[in-house]
């Protein structure tokens, strides 16, 4: 063990880690979500570092101490590009706004920079976490603006996914475009429409999930970076303020901007609960689809059988034969830990006080997960359900002649009335309304084939 000072007093960390005393201290005082923070928040506060660093050479900090500044960048620069990560032990929920993360990042940095050195873990005295690391910053700015670019690469990567996912539902909305099957209202027999219609919705409605997704970015761009404690800049020179957030701009290739008003960006975080209400609509997309797909593969033999999902495991350890829509349902249970993460992410931008929001732990931990859970789901679900779907032609078809759903087609050659009437002799008769209205004479059969064929039942209009 060695010995590390705070301003508590004496505490003892294990030799050779990479963190220090206040690690130590929110290791024990923290032990809630057993998960370590989010490891893009990890890889963010690494170029947020890096930047700050670089910001503080340029303006002569360790000028004549060059071995120093050069071993803090390349800490910075391994942490930035997902190494160290093992190191941020402290626990994804905590008191104090972020300090412990900081805190944390601050001491791996500063270690590492002395292994770098060929120095011992805590010789802080030749390289500091609070000193050197967290030089003209806080944990105000730097939490805040290192979850903004942890949350612009999970917003990048949800859209990629969103994109897969709506292409592969425009594939189906080709392959089943001559697929005709009974439309419904209320789960109810309402007027016929094609597969390939449906699956066309299904692709619009995540094509504007991924341009609500995509404009995300533009969100959560503007950062608080240099306004140290509630703002104003406190311990910080002027030329920092106004350089640092350009650095990390070149250092991310993200198109970042320093608030205007970095008082309010330190205030306020309420556009964190703004990124969470859009994937919430996500989620809704997404838990609707599922279980859209879900209910046209209800049965197979019992139930509407329009399509047939991928099997991908068996459905039962007591009823043989069994196979459930384990991808469906695994979505909806993501739609719905989305919403719940939602509705957590608004009760904490809420309950910010006066300069400072203390909860923004929670909303980074419930706003990564989103991002990450609808990324996998989306993948996921275009891979191992979407990608195989099957319609079953037939049973549709069957379904389109027994339907008395099918005389709403008839309406423009029959009129409303003998529509209506042929609707009740075949629920009366248990004929189908093809067999009474060729029956009767009141159509042929070359004609009413034409109008439910999939050409007049894709018409917009008559």
């Amino acid at each position: 063990m060695r010995t590390e000072r705070d301003p508590l007093g004496e505490v003892a960390v294990p030799d050779g880690v990479l963190w220090g005393a206040h690690t130590a201290r929110a290791i024990a005082n923290f032990p809630l979500a057993g998960r370590p923070v989010h490891p893009e928040l990890v890889r963010a506060f690494g170029w947020v570092k890096l930047a700050c660093a670089r910001t503080n050479r340029e303006l002569g900090a360790w000028a004549d101490d060059p071995a120093k500044a050069d071993a803090i960048e390349r800490a910075c620069h391994e942490m930035a590009e997902g190494g160290l990560g093992e190191a941020v032990l402290v626990d994804a929920l905590q008191g104090g706004a972020g300090t412990s993360t900081n805190m944390c990042v601050n001491e791996v940095l500063a270690n590492r920079a002395l292994v770098l050195l060929g120095l011992p873990a805590g010789r802080y005295d030749r390289v500091s976490p609070l000193d050197d690391l967290n030089l003209h910053q806080s944990t105000n700015d730097t939490y805040p603006t290192a979850l903004r670019i942890a949350a612009i690469r999970g917003v990048r990567v949800l859209d990629g996914r969103l994109v897969a996912l709506q292409e592969a539902f425009q594939g189906l909305e080709k392959r089943f475009a001559d697929v005709v099957k009974v439309g419904r209202t209320q789960l109810q027999d309402a007027v016929l429409t094609t597969l390939g219609r449906e699956m066309g919705a299904y692709a619009e409605a995540f094509n504007r999930d991924r341009w609500r997704v995509y404009k995300c970015e533009e969100r959560l761009r503007v950062v608080n970076l240099g306004g140290t404690a509630i703002g104003t800049g406190l311990g910080a020179p002027r030329r920092f303020i106004f350089r640092v957030v350009d650095v990390l701009r070149e250092d991310t290739g993200m198109g970042l901007a320093r608030a205007e008003n970095l008082v309010e960006a330190t205030q306020n975080a309420d556009v964190f609960a703004e990124v969470s209400g859009i994937l919430k609509a996500c989620a809704t997309s997404l838990w609707k689809v599922s279980s859209d797909l879900r209910l046209m593969a209800s049965g197979p033999d019992a139930g509407l059988a329009e399509i047939r999902l991928p099997e991908r495991q068996a459905g039962s350890s007591i009823m043989p034969g069994k196979v459930n829509p384990v991808i469906p349902e695994a979505m909806t249970q993501i739609a719905m830990k989305v919403m719940a993460n939602d509705v957590a992410i608004g009760m904490a931008v809420a309950g910010g006080s006066l300069e400072l929001n203390p909860f923004l732990p929670l909303v980074a931990d419930a706003l990564l997960e989103s991002l990450d859970l609808l990324a996998r789901a989306c993948d996921v679900f275009r891979r191992n359900c979407v990608d195989g779907i099957e319609a079953d032609e037939a049973r549709c078809r069957a379904s389109v002649e027994a339907s008395t759903a099918t005389a709403t087609a008839l309406i423009p050659a029959l009129g409303y009335d003998r529509a209506c009437g042929a609707a009740r002799q075949a629920r009366a008769t248990g004929r189908t309304i093809r067999e009474v209205v060729t029956g009767e004479g009141w159509l042929t059969v070359e004609a009413f084939d034409a109008l439910v064929s999939p050409e007049a039942v894709r018409r917009l209009g008559f």
